[in-house]
């Protein structure tokens, strides 16, 4: 990662709102500014905001990206360390990481 780079860790649909304004004032847009980007009115991105939860995955995705990030997914243990299923293992928590 380089210096201009930043990441954030989004473990709960709190942090995620933070994380998606946080995106926006760094590009410098408002609330219209992105809805254009995405082709969606300044209060659907006010709900996306507000309530990231109810908002699908597509459109979270689209909304980083259009701000200049990138989704990443991390796991908490490495494929080296387990021969089971990641999908099975309960105390593994995926972390996810908005670039």
């Amino acid at each position: 990662m380089n210096q201009e780079q930043s990441a954030y860790i989004v473990s709960t649909p709190t942090q995620l709102a933070s994380v998606l304004r946080t995106l926006r004032r760094l590009a410098r847009l408002n609330q219209t500014d992105v809805g254009r980007l995405l082709g969606v009115n300044q209060k659907r991105i006010s709900l996306i905001e507000a309530s990231p939860e109810r908002t699908s995955f597509e459109q979270i995705s689209r909304m980083v990206t259009a701000l200049g990030g990138r989704l990443v997914i991390e796991t908490a243990f490495s494929p080296d360390e387990t021969n089971e299923d990641p999908s099975d293992n309960d105390d593994t928590t995926p972390s996810v990481w908005l670039l």
